[in-house]
């Protein structure tokens, strides 16, 4: 008997290896793999300026369009167009460590062979006219918030997508759920990302992949034990499970052997540095 169903996903006509350049970014699920790809021993550089959500905070990113301004609330210094790990008490440090962040990632870029973006939401805030990353729990009243469409989320991707067609791009929708969006919008929210990521693969056939962890966790992983306590977030045997997938997908078995040397070597070197600390 068979008691769950299985993500048929098709092997990739390409193939990750050890001498891949790869950029993840994106939501907060993008750490979660990245951080297992550097402990497999590939070259990942993950999320340079921080954990982005929205389609256009991500693109803006990656053009270079980021706009680096600083706001103080609550004693604090906030970016923008960047994630609350980088808001600090000195504002030259924080712009310094904002435009310090943005040359990493165009040379992260420009040196990668794949790129992994993940999108979060399709729900963005502005604020006087501007797209922002994070509202850094500012007062509700200074944005305004409104739900992507796909012709908006495709048309400031293809241009970019077009220009580096020589990279591989890999999407995935983020399998967290945003609550506060409520569940019936949040609903709207990741089909919203996935038709846009079903008309890119369309329109860049060659260039673009989707790698389905949404899907994974929403219906194989079907079962509150694959969860955080939060309820919300992937437990840490789903995400392992969705590298799993990810490998299969993606890295050829002689490759996956010497990623699993690799990970065995890092566990050695993480239970040293144990050690020695205490």
């Amino acid at each position: 008997m068979r008691w769950r169903t299985e993500i048929d996903i098709p092997k990739s006509p390409w193939q990750l290896t050890t001498d891949s350049r790869i950029l993840l970014v994106g939501s907060c699920f993008t750490d979660n793999i990245g951080q297992l790809m550097q402990s497999h021993g590939l070259h990942a550089t993950c999320n340079p300026t921080g954990v982005l959500y929205n389609p256009l905070s991500i693109i803006q990113s990656l053009n270079g369009d980021m706009r680096v301004e600083l706001v103080e609330h609550d004693g604090l210094f906030h970016s923008m167009s960047h994630h609350s790990s980088f808001s600090g008490t000195d504002s030259e440090q924080v712009l310094r460590r904002c435009l310090q962040s943005q040359a990493e990632l165009h040379q992260a870029l420009a040196e990668a062979d794949i790129v992994f973006v993940t999108f979060g939401t399709s729900y963005v805030y502005y604020r006087n006219g501007q797209v922002v990353a994070n509202c850094h729990k500012l007062p509700e009243r200074e944005f305004t918030r409104t739900r992507l469409t796909v012709a908006e989320i495709v048309s400031a991707w293809r241009p970019l997508i077009r220009s580096m067609h020589d990279k591989h791009w890999v999407f995935t929708v983020s399998p967290i759920r945003h609550q506060r969006d409520g569940f019936h919008a949040n609903q709207l929210s990741k089909a919203t990302l996935l038709m846009a990521i079903d008309q890119l693969q369309q329109d860049l056939p060659d260039s673009v992949s989707y790698f389905p962890a949404y899907e994974i966790v929403l219906d194989e992983l079907r079962d509150y034990r694959f969860y955080a306590d939060d309820l919300v977030h992937p437990s840490a045997a789903a995400v392992e499970y969705i590298w799993q997938r990810l490998c299969d997908t993606f890295v050829s078995p002689q490759t996956l052997a010497q990623l699993q040397s690799n990970h065995k070597q890092w566990l050695r070197s993480q239970h040293r540095q144990i050690s020695n600390d205490k």
